[in-house]
C-alpha cells in the first residue's frame, strides 16, 4: 500500500477551497457559490470589527487630548486669575507701574506668566507688557537680586516669549507704546543674561529684522529704539556678530518696504558695530559653512553679496570715524576673502559683459536705492585708496612681525589681489596699476626705506617651497601641480583631509601667482631704460609722484626669476600627460591640481547637466592661465634680452632635458600624430557641426521652448568637451610640439629652422601625392582625371607693371591651393608674352615681383605703411579709408555696394598673407623687412597651444616704438612727468587724421574713445599708466586689427600658426629675407652650380673667369657682397641654414667672350650671366655696375 504522506495514514487529506475557485474543471459551476459567499462574509465581518476598534481608539485619544487641553486652559486660567490678583487693579491700561515689593513677589509672578503665556492671546501680550514695566522698574529702583539662582533660566524665558509676541504682533500695535516696551525689555534682559541668550540670538536678529523692515518712516523715536536694540547684543553676547552678519545683513538690503533709507539705517548702526569683531565672524561662520563639505549650506549669491557690502561699508564708516576703531586690513582681507570664496566661479561683479545676466540676477529682486549702494560698496573696492591700502599694514609687518605671520600677511594679500581680478575682470589692469603703485610704506615707518609692491611679493615668492623647489628641479612642479589621490574597494575616489602642509602649497602658489600677474602688466608700459635701471629708482620717483617706478627687480633678481618661470613653463608642457591625468580623475581635490581647476568643458556631461556653480575654497585659477601667465612672462623677459642682452649666454637652452640627436625625428613623429589624429577629428566634429545646423534649423518653430534650448545646451557643451579633451590629448601626445609653440627658445634656433623646413615637406608630401618635386607633381596632375581644369587653376598671365591686381585675380579662389605649384606667363607693356625659364615650376620673380608692388606706395590707398626705420606694418586707418571714400561717393552703410569694396580690401590684405606664406613655404628669401610689433603677431597666435588666449600677443609700450616713435617718446615724457598731467588737457580718447582725398592728400580729424565715457574722463596723474595701457593696445592691437587678422588668415592658410609660433619676431624676420649675418663667400662657393663652359671637368679646376670671380667677390666688403647677392637672387641676405638650403642653387653662366658686356642675373633661378672677363679690374668694375645700378633683371 503507498503513502502519499510521511504521517503513516494512507487516507486522503480533506481539501478546504478558501479562495473561492472551482477546483474541479468538470463539475457543477454552483457547487462552489455557498463556500465563496462565506468567505466574503467573513471578510467584511473582519474588516467592520477592525473599523470599531480604530473608531474607539480615536476616540479614546480625542477625548484623552480634549480634556488634556482644556485641563491645560483651566489652569492657564486659573494662573491668569492668580496673577492678575498679584497684580495692581487696572495696571493693563497704565504705563506708570510701580515696582514689586519683594523678589518672591517678583518671581512669583514671573513663574506663572511663563506657565500661562501664549503670544497669540493679545491678553497675555498685555499681561507680558504689565511684567516688564514693573520688573524694569524694579531693577531700576534695586530692589532685588536677579543674578544668580532660577533668575537666568527664568529670563531666558521671558526672552524667548518677548521674541515670540513681536514677531506675531508688531504689525498690530505699531502705532502704539507697547513695541518700545517690548524692545526695552530686550535691551533689559540682554544686559542681565548675556551669556545665556548666545543661545537664541539667530530668532532674535531674525525677529528685529522683520521690525526693522516694517518700521514706520515719520517715527524717529520708535526708530532709535529698535536700531539700539538690535546692537545691544553685540556689545555683551558672545557669538552675537556671527548672528548679525548671517541672519539680519544678509537680508536687511534686500528687504522692502523699510521705511529707514538703507544707507541711512547702516549709518545709524555703524558707530555700535566693531567691524573687528564683524570680520572675525564672518571668517569663522565661512569655516563653518566649508567644514560642512555641503555647498548647499552656503550662502546664496546675493547675500553673500549683501553682507560683503555692509562689511565694507562699516570698514570704512569706522576708518573715517575718530571715535572707533576700524578693523587691521589682514581681519578685512581676511573676512572679504572668505565671502568672496563663496561666490561660484562664472560671477564677476563689476558688470562685465560675460556675466551680467549673474549680477541682474543677483540685484533683481533689490531696490534701485538698495542696488546702487551694493555696486557703490563693491566697486569701491577696487578703487585707488581701498586698493593701495591693502598693503598699509605690512610696514609693520615687516619690522615687529616674525617671518610665519610675514609670510602669512604676504598670502592672504595674494589671494585676495587674485580674487579681485577674477571678480572684476573689466578693471583687472586698474587693480594692477594701483598694486603696482602701492608700495609698503607707512607714515608712522617714514624713516625706514619703502618696498614696491612687485618687491615684496618677490620677496616672499623666492621663500616660499613652491619657488625653491622648482627653481632647484623642474621636475619638482609635478608634484606641486598634481593631487594626491587614492582608491577605496567601492571603486569612489578618496581624498584625504587637507593638511597644513596642503594648505601652506595652496598660499605658496597665490603669492607666485600674483607677482606674476603684477610684473607681466608692469613690463606692458615699461620701456627698455626702466627696466633696466633696477630698483634704485623706485624710491625718488615714489616721492616725486612721477609714474616712472623704475623696475622694482634687479637684474640678478630676474635671472632667478626666469629660471623658475623656465622650469616651471617647460614641467606644464612637457609632462601635461603626469598633470592633467591626476586632474581629471581628481577634479574635487582640495590640493593644488584642483584649486589650478580644470576647463569646465572638460568635465563630464553628467556633470554638466546635474551641475550647480562650483565655489572654491580658494581663487580658482585655470592651469591653462597659469601656462599663459607664465609663458608670455617668460617670452616678455626674453624679448627684453633678446633686444639688450643681459643673462648669461645659453642661459634660455634646455636642451639637457633632451636627446638632442634624436630630437628632429621625434618632434617629426609628433607632428604626424598629431595631423593623423586631426585629420580624423575634424571630419567628425564637421559632421556634428553640420548636424546641430541642421537641428537648430528644423527646430526653429520650438526654438523658444525650454527643452529644446537645455537638449541644444547639452549638445553644444558635449561638443566644447569633445574638442577640449581632443586639445588636451594632443598636449600630451606632443611634448616636444607644445614646448616649441610655447616657449620655442629652449631649443636652438638652426635646429627650429631645420624642424620647421621637414614640417613644410611633410605637408608637401602629404598634398603632392608623396613628391616634393614640383615636375612629378605636375606629371601627376597632366595624367590625373581633372587634369586640365587642375592645370588651368595654377597658371597665370601676369602683366608688367600690375602684378599684384592680376596674381589677385588669377589665384584668389586658389586659397589653400596656393601650396602647389604655380606657372606664370609675364606679358610686357605690349601685350607679348615674355620666354623664360621656369625655375622649376615656382616663379620666384612673380613672386619678388608681387610682393615689391604691394608693399611700395601707390596712388591710392597704402596697403602698409613704413615706420622711420622702413619697416612695413599694416596700414592702421586703411579700412576707415575705404569707408570715407565710399561715403563721398554717396553709398550708404549696410548696402552691398558699401561692402563689397570693403571685403574686397581686407581680400587683398588676406592674399598679400598668402604670398608672403608661399614664399615661406617654398623656401624663396624676399627683401622686405616687416615691423617688430607685427612680426610679433604672427609668432604670438597661440596656434595649438594650450593656452592660447593668455599666450597670444599683449601689446607693450616698447612695440609702440616700432609704430611711431613720436608718440612713444610723448607717451614716456607722459609717464615720467612730474607735472600736473591734467593741465595737459587730455582724455580717454585716441586722435587721428583721416585721409578724405588720396589726390589730394586732404584730411579730417576722428577720434576714438578708450574706454566708454572716455572723451569725458580726464587724463591724471593717478590714472596716466592705465591712460597709455589703453592708448597702447588701441594703436598695436585695436585699430589695426581688421587688417591684421585678414593678413594673418591669409598666412596662416599657407603656414600652420603653430610652426610660425616657434620664432620670435627677429627669427621670423630671418626667415623671410635671410640672416643678416655676414655673407659667407666660402660657403657659397661651395654650394654653387655651374653651367656651359664653366662647368669644372674630370680635372676637379675651376674655369679662370670663377677663379676671378670668387677672388673678387672675397675681396669686397660686406655691403658690396650683399648687393652682388641681391642682384642674383633678389635679395641682400643668406638663407638661415647656409647656401646649401638656397633654393634654386646659386648659379653661374657664361655669356659670352665680350668683356665690355655688363653681367646680367635671372632672379626666378638665381642665375648669374658672367661673361668671360680675363683681368680682376674688369670683373670687379663691371660686376659692382651691375649689382649697384639695378640692371640686368632679365629672363633669359
Amino acid at each position: 500500500m503507498a503513502f502519499t504522506t510521511f504521517t503513516g495514514n494512507s487516507r486522503r487529506p480533506r481539501q478546504v477551497n478558501l479562495g473561492g475557485r472551482h477546483a474541479n474543471p468538470f463539475g457543477s459551476s454552483a457547487s462552489g457559490s455557498h463556500a465563496s459567499n462565506s468567505l466574503l462574509i467573513a471578510q467584511q465581518e473582519r474588516e467592520e470589527r477592525q473599523h470599531q476598534r480604530a473608531r474607539k481608539y480615536g476616540a479614546e485619544t480625542a477625548q484623552r487630548l480634549w480634556r488634556g487641553k482644556q485641563t491645560r486652559r483651566n489652569v492657564r486660567n486659573m494662573l491668569r486669575h492668580e496673577w492678575d490678583a498679584g497684580e495692581l487693579p487696572q495696571s493693563e491700561a497704565s504705563y506708570n507701574l510701580p515696582p514689586y515689593q519683594s523678589e518672591k513677589e517678583s518671581w512669583g509672578q514671573l513663574q506663572k506668566l511663563l506657565l500661562f503665556f501664549d503670544a497669540r492671546d493679545s491678553q497675555d501680550v498685555l499681561r507680558l507688557r504689565v511684567f516688564a514695566l514693573r520688573q524694569m522698574e524694579t531693577m531700576r529702583k534695586d530692589n532685588l537680586s536677579d543674578s544668580a539662582g532660577s533668575w537666568p533660566r527664568g529670563y531666558l524665558k521671558l526672552w524667548t516669549v518677548t521674541l515670540a509676541s513681536l514677531e506675531l504682533h508688531h504689525k498690530d500695535f505699531q502705532a502704539s507704546q507697547d513695541i518700545p516696551i517690548f524692545l526695552m525689555l530686550l535691551q533689559f534682559l540682554t544686559r542681565r543674561i548675556s551669556v545665556e541668550v548666545g543661545s537664541v540670538v539667530e530668532q532674535f536678529f531674525k525677529v528685529m529684522l522683520t521690525i526693522t523692515t516694517n518700521l514706520p518712516a515719520d517715527d524717529g523715536s520708535m526708530r532709535n529704539t529698535v536700531l539700539a536694540t538690535t546692537v545691544a547684543p553685540l556689545k555683551r553676547i558672545c557669538g552675537a556678530y556671527e548672528a548679525f552678519a548671517f541672519q539680519y545683513l544678509t537680508k536687511i538690503t534686500r528687504s522692502e518696504g523699510c521705511g529707514i533709507p538703507l544707507k541711512g539705517l547702516l549709518s545709524s548702526l555703524a558707530p555700535s558695530v566693531d567691524s573687528r569683531f564683524l570680520a572675525k565672524a564672518i571668517i569663522k561662520g565661512v569655516k563653518e559653512m566649508r567644514s560642512t563639505q555641503h555647498q548647499t549650506d552656503y550662502l546664496p549669491v546675493d547675500e553673500t553679496i549683501s553682507v560683503l557690502a555692509c562689511l565694507v561699508y562699516f570698514h570704512r564708516q569706522a576708518r573715517d570715524s575718530q571715535t572707533t576703531i576700524s578693523s587691521p586690513y589682514e581681519e578685512l582681507v581676511n573676512a572679504i576673502s572668505s565671502l568672496f570664496s563663496l561666490l561660484p566661479d562664472d560671477i564677476s561683479l563689476d558688470g562685465a559683459p560675460s556675466t551680467t545676466s549673474r549680477w541682474n540676477k543677483t540685484s533683481a529682486n533689490t531696490a534701485p536705492e538698495q542696488d546702487a549702494f551694493l555696486k557703490e560698496q563693491i566697486s569701491s573696492l577696487v578703487d585707488q585708496d581701498s586698493v593701495k591700502s591693502l598693503l598699509s599694514f605690512t610696514r609693520a609687518s615687516n619690522i615687529s612681525r616674525g617671518d610665519a605671520e610675514n609670510a602669512a600677511n604676504a598670502r592672504s594679500l595674494a589671494n585676495y589681489a587674485l580674487t579681485l581680478i577674477r571678480l572684476f575682470p573689466s578693471r583687472g589692469d586698474e587693480i594692477r596699476m594701483w598694486l603696482y603703485l602701492g608700495s609698503t610704506y607707512s607714515p608712522e615707518q617714514a624713516a625706514v626705506s619703502d618696498v614696491p609692491t612687485i618687491k615684496y611679493f618677490w620677496q616672499a615668492s623666492r621663500t616660499t617651497t613652491v619657488f625653491q623647489d622648482i627653481c632647484r628641479d623642474s621636475r619638482a612642479a609635478i608634484r606641486l601641480l598634481k593631487p594626491k589621490t587614492s582608491t577605496i574597494a567601492n571603486g569612489y575616489s578618496w581624498q584625504a583631509p587637507t593638511t597644513s602642509s596642503n594648505e601652506e602649497t595652496e598660499d605658496d602658489w597665490r603669492v607666485v601667482l600674483i607677482l606674476l600677474e603684477l610684473y607681466t602688466f608692469v613690463l606692458k608700459v615699461m620701456d627698455d631704460e626702466e627696466f633696466f635701471s633696477g630698483a634704485q629708482t623706485f624710491g625718488n620717483s615714489l616721492s616725486s609722484g612721477a609714474g616712472n617706478r623704475g623696475n622694482p627687480l634687479s637684474l640678478d633678481d630676474i635671472q632667478q626669476l626666469t629660471i623658475f618661470l623656465k622650469n616651471l613653463g617647460f614641467t606644464t608642457y612637457f609632462n601635461a600627460a603626469d598633470i592633467n591625468s591626476a586632474e581629471e580623475t581628481s577634479p574635487t581635490s582640495n590640493r593644488i591640481g584642483s584649486w589650478f581647476s580644470i576647463d569646465s568643458a572638460s568635465q563630464s556631461s553628467t556633470q554638466v547637466s546635474k551641475a550647480q556653480p562650483r565655489r572654491q575654497s580658494s581663487v580658482p585659477i585655470n592651469i591653462d592661465h597659469l601656462k599663459g601667465l607664465t609663458t608670455g612672462l617668460l617670452r616678455m623677459i626674453y624679448e627684453r634680452d633678446s633686444r639688450r642682452p643681459f643673462l648669461p649666454k645659453g642661459h634660455w637652452l634646455m636642451t639637457s632635458r633632451f636627446d638632442m640627436e634624436g630630437f628632429i625625428p621625434a618632434v617629426v613623429a609628433e607632428e604626424e600624430s598629431r595631423n593623423q589624429l586631426e585629420d580624423g577629428d575634424d571630419e567628425e566634429l564637421e559632421d556634428e557641426d553640420t548636424d546641430d545646423d541642421d537641428t537648430m534649423s528644423r527646430s526653429s518653430p520650438l526654438i523658444g521652448t525650454r527643452r529644446e534650448q537645455q537638449m541644444r545646451n547639452v549638445e553644444r557643451l558635449k561638443r566644447q568637451q569633445k574638442k577640449a579633451s581632443k586639445k588636451r590629448y594632443l598636449a600630451q601626445v606632443a611634448p616636444r610640439l607644445e614646448i616649441l609653440q610655447n616657449m620655442p627658445f629652449f631649443i636652438p634656433f638652426t635646429t627650429r629652422v631645420q624642424i620647421f623646413r621637414q614640417f613644410v615637406a611633410l605637408d608637401q608630401i602629404k598634398r603632392r601625392g608623396g613628391s616634393t618635386d614640383p615636375e612629378v607633381y605636375r606629371m601627376q596632375l597632366m595624367h590625373g582625371p581633372e587634369r586640365a581644369d587642375n592645370i588651368e587653376r595654377h597658371r597665370a598671365s601676369v602683366a608688367r607693371g600690375q602684378e599684384f591686381d592680376d596674381a589677385y585675380h588669377a589665384f584668389w579662389e586658389l586659397k589653400e591651393g596656393l601650396k602647389e605649384p604655380i606657372q606664370i606667363t609675364f606679358v610686357d607693356r605690349f601685350g607679348a608674352p615674355e620666354a623664360g625659364i621656369d625655375g622649376g615650376g615656382v616663379t620666384k620673380e612673380f613672386l619678388t615681383s608681387v610682393t615689391n608692388q604691394a608693399f611700395s606706395p601707390t596712388n591710392g590707398i597704402p596697403l602698409f605703411k613704413e615706420n622711420d626705420q622702413n619697416l612695413l606694418y599694416p596700414n592702421p586707418l586703411a579700412v576707415e579709408e575705404q569707408k570715407e571714400l565710399l561715403r563721398q561717393i554717396g553709398f550708404k552703410e549696410g548696402t552691398p555696394e558699401f561692402r563689397e569694396p570693403v571685403v574686397d580690401l581686407l581680400q587683398r590684405y588676406e592674399f598679400l598673407g598668402r604670398i608672403i606664406g608661399k614664399c615661406l613655404y617654398e623656401g624663396i628669401l624676399v627683401d622686405i623687412n616687416f615691423a617688430g610689433f607685427f612680426l610679433l603677431k604672427w609668432a604670438l597666435t597661440g596656434g595649438n597651444g594650450s593656452a592660447p588666449k593668455e599666450t597670444g600677443y599683449r601689446a607693450n609700450l616698447n612695440d609702440l616704438r616700432d609704430l611711431d616713435e613720436g608718440l612713444y617718446q610723448g607717451l614716456i615724457k607722459l609717464k615720467n612727468t612730474h607735472d600736473n598731467v591734467e593741465d595737459w588737457d587730455m582724455t580717454f580718447a585716441a586722435d587721428d587724421e583721416l585721409t578724405t582725398d588720396v589726390r589730394t592728400g586732404a584730411t579730417r580729424p576722428i577720434s576714438h574713445e578708450l574706454k566708454p565715457n572716455g572723451a569725458n574722463s580726464p587724463v591724471t596723474n593717478s590714472n596716466r599708466l592705465i591712460y597709455i595701457s589703453y592708448l597702447v593696445r588701441y594703436r598695436l592691437q585695436v585699430q589695426p586689427y581688421a587688417q591684421t587678422n585678414a593678413f594673418l588668415r591669409g598666412l596662416s592658410s599657407m603656414i600652420q600658426p603653430s610652426w610660425l609660433s616657434m620664432f620670435n619676431q627677429s627669427e621670423l624676420q630671418t626667415l623671410i629675407g635671410g640672416t643678416s649675418n655676414n655673407i659667407d663667400i666660402m660657403d657659397l662657393r661651395r654650394h654653387t652650380q655651374y653651367s656651359g663652359v664653366y662647368v669644372i671637368g674630370d680635372d676637379g679646376q675651376e674655369h679662370p673667369t670663377i677663379a676671378l670671380f670668387w677672388q673678387v667677390m672675397d675681396s669686397f666688403p660686406d655691403a658690396d657682397k650683399r648687393a652682388v647677392l641681391k642682384f642674383v637672387t633678389s635679395t641682400p641676405r643668406a638663407p638661415l641654414l647656409g647656401f646649401g638650403s638656397l633654393e634654386p642653387r646659386f648659379s653661374i653662366r657664361d655669356s659670352g667672350a665680350d668683356e665690355e658686356r655688363l653681367p646680367s642675373a635671372s632672379t626666378c633661378v638665381n642665375l648669374l650671366k658672367l661673361p668671360r672677363y680675363k683681368s680682376e679690374r674688369a670683373m670687379r668694375e663691371k660686376l659692382l655696375y651691375a649689382a649697384n645700378s639695378g640692371a640686368g633683371f632679365d629672363l633669359s
